[in-house]
């Protein structure tokens, strides 16, 4: 598996639950465990040390879109997302930008 954090998941939601309480949400790779995503937690980001992960599948949702030509039908993909739980530390998403 090349990889296993796919990207951070930056909502109002996520983002509050970061400020109270050390609580961070990320998208992950389908296939992957709380071992694997609590090292690479700790590999990406040293200062930190993970206390708790806990995963979830989110569903994919259904799509229509009405167009000249009639309606389209699609659907979106299912996901993973991790939230993690930081004993100590503190991660910024916002430093580089």
């Amino acid at each position: 598996m090349s990889q296993i954090i796919i990207t951070p998941v930056l909502t109002e939601k996520s983002t509050r639950l970061a400020d109270e309480g050390r609580h961070y949400s990320f998208r992950v790779a389908k296939d992957a465990n709380k071992l694997e995503i609590r090292k690479a937690i700790e590999d990406r980001y040293p200062d930190v040390t993970v206390k708790e992960v806990r995963t979830m599948v989110v569903r994919g949702k259904r799509r229509r879109q009405f167009t000249k030509r009639g309606l389209v039908q699609g659907r979106q993909a299912a996901w993973k997302k991790a939230v993690v739980t930081l004993a100590t530390g503190e991660i910024d998403f916002y430093e580089s930008v």
